[in-house]
């Protein structure tokens, strides 16, 4: 809030009607046009004044020397931090919440969620979900393929469901995959992944292993992996052709590098990663995002975390331009967060 507290009652009231002003209009904003907005007696020469002391402080800045003056990265930044945040209507709320709830499948819910974002706030709308070794084992299952291949499936309680192929040296029947898979679901359904992993390690390195068939199966298909899928994290996305409605003044190059750098998963979840650390269910705002990519310094990003059951962890955010309804936007963020939460619960 150092921001804040720098700038006198007045100098806060001029700026935020800039701000609001430019959001609006996406111009340069004129003296005259800021004291037509309020309703006091100040005077364009007065607001001229207090509009130059507002740029030597690194709030405003001026395009053209005949032009309006155009709120900084600085100037935004102490905007979002006088917003207290609005609910969503009644409506929308009822909206999302059964659209949210009228699914099972957690992947269906992350997709829904990117579509109401993008879709209610008309920007770029991000949703992930972030596996760990936290998750709740539902089931496993064990098929045997051609060429001595098997197909293991993962199901968790959070109804995430994970597969993978391997490849073994020697033939195993599918009687023997059942009493694996048998034994896996009747003695470790209900725990913690990373628990499962670490219980069964224990029990391979026992003597009596190597004498047990099931043991001695399990000891074979650990080898290759088993329980051990390197989840990846889901990234979904949508409203990127949102931004080319918007001027943000950038070249037709400069534009190409913003929409590449949008459709890289990996970076998209890094941004996530580096600026949305703050505990679940706290809303965070990121003015500006040329640290992740040149191309991104005129958007700025509005995310929250959320801790769902089972051990399953996941990030939404909006990014939008820098001049984006940035109250109705973090109102819809924790709104989606918390109907998302409620959903998976």
């Amino acid at each position: 809030m150092r921001s804040q507290r720098e700038l006198k009652p007045r100098q806060r009231e001029v700026l935020y009607s800039i701000v609001e002003t430019h959001i609006a209009t996406g111009e340069p904003v004129a003296s005259g046009t800021i004291a037509r907005r309020r309703k006091d007696s100040l005077s364009p020469a007065t607001i001229r004044n207090v509009m130059a002391d507002l740029d030597a402080g690194g709030y405003l800045d001026q395009p053209h020397t005949s032009a309006g003056r155009v709120p900084t990265e600085k100037a935004f930044r102490t905007y979002v931090e006088s917003l207290a945040g609005r609910r969503l209507s009644p409506v929308d709320i009822e909206r999302l919440r059964a659209d949210l709830g009228g699914v099972e499948s957690m992947t269906e819910r992350i997709e829904r969620t990117t579509h109401f974002l993008s879709e209610f706030t008309r920007n770029f709308g991000v949703a992930v979900a972030i596996p760990s070794t936290s998750q709740t084992l539902s089931q496993i299952e064990l098929l045997k393929l051609a060429d001595r291949r098997v197909l293991m499936i993962v199901v968790t309680e959070d109804r995430i469901v994970r597969d993978r192929v391997i490849w073994l040296d020697e033939e195993i029947s599918q009687d023997e995959l059942n009493s694996i898979r048998n034994y896996i679901n009747q003695n470790f359904g209900g725990w913690k992944l990373g628990d499962v992993r670490r219980e069964l390690q224990h029990r391979l390195e026992q003597e009596s292993a190597a004498y047990d068939a099931i043991l001695k199966g399990l000891i074979v298909l650990s080898a290759k992996g088993l329980l051990d899928l390197h989840w990846a994290p889901e990234v979904y996305m949508e409203g990127a052709s949102n931004l080319v409605t918007i001027d943000l003044h950038l070249t037709r190059e400069k534009m190409r590098e913003l929409f590449r750098a949008l459709e890289e998963k990996k970076r998209i979840l890094q941004l996530l990663d580096r600026f949305l650390e703050q505990p679940a269910g706290e809303v965070l705002v990121r003015v500006g995002l040329a640290e992740a990519h040149p191309a991104m310094r005129p958007l700025s990003l509005i995310g929250m975390s959320v801790d769902l059951p089972g051990g399953l962890a996941a990030k939404i955010a909006v990014l939008g331009p820098m001049r984006m309804n940035y109250e109705r936007v973090m109102s819809a963020v924790f709104q989606v967060g918390n109907a998302f939460q409620e959903a998976a619960g």
